[in-house]
């Protein structure tokens, strides 16, 4: 047998351990039920307000999986789970979770393909994408923002997320054409430089309008052949899209 006090070194190490799995795994699996109830609200909002089929499970699944309120500010985590967009600071919101998942069923992308985000905010949209494709890439033009969901992103082990601070009217040529493009922002205009960007086949998602006049979710597709087509979808409301010629 051992000695005692080897025992309880030996206790005293296994439940360290144990503790360190729990806090590694708990972003994870915190307010598990919270995220339930966020899902079951989006699919009944996705059946009044878009095409019969409804949202993707695939896309469902993976929001079930992102901690939301991991990238709210500490005083609006109690809300983080609410069907609503939510201040994340310097005049920016996380978008209404029904919304993040609308607009991630809409481009439609798969696990080899690559995805660019337009404003990253908080860093919630990013981490959605991130298990469902290759690679994510996002700008967001408000550096603190940027440097904060960059770290936050990493911390949690969103590993296939790129961020940069830089205006993203222009995206990202170095790493077009991109399967995917969303912009989490309300542009004036469907900016010329992201359609450019887009691969063929590939779909955008982008709200048009200005600030006080009513805003529009756009899809925009890019064809086989290389033209374009854009469909409106549905009213929304979004924080201006900063830089370049928008507002």
């Amino acid at each position: 047998m051992r000695p005692l006090a080897q025992c309880q070194a030996l206790l005293a190490a296994v439940l360290a351990s144990a503790a360190a799995a729990v806090s590694t795994s708990a972003p994870a699996q915190d307010r598990l039920a919270e995220r339930a109830a966020m899902i079951e609200t989006i699919k009944s909002h996705a059946r009044s307000a878009v095409e019969a089929q409804g949202i993707d499970p695939v896309v469902l699944n993976a929001m079930g999986k992102v901690p939301r309120h991991a990238f709210v500010p500490e005083e609006q985590r109690a809300a983080a789970y609410q069907d609503r967009p939510l201040p994340i600071g310097y005049g920016q919101t996380i978008s209404q979770p029904f919304i993040v998942a609308l607009m991630t069923d809409l481009i439609n992308v798969g696990p080899g393909d690559v995805v660019l985000e337009i404003g990253t905010g908080s860093g919630y949209q990013a981490a959605v994408f991130s298990p469902l494709v290759a690679k994510v890439y996002s700008i967001e033009i408000i550096p603190e923002l940027g440097k904060r969901a960059a770290a936050r992103l990493a911390e949690l082990r969103f590993d296939n997320v790129e961020v940069k601070v830089g205006d993203g009217y222009y995206g990202w040529p170095a790493h077009a054409p991109f399967d995917g493009i969303v912009v989490t922002a309300a542009a004036s205009h469907i900016p010329p430089p992201l359609v450019e960007q887009l691969a063929k086949g590939g779909r955008m998602v982008v709200p048009v309008g200005g600030p006080f006049a009513t805003q529009f979710l756009m899809l925009v597709e890019k064809r086989r052949d290389g033209s374009i087509t854009t469909r409106q979808l549905l009213p929304v409301s979004f924080v201006p899209l900063r830089g370049g010629r928008a507002p």
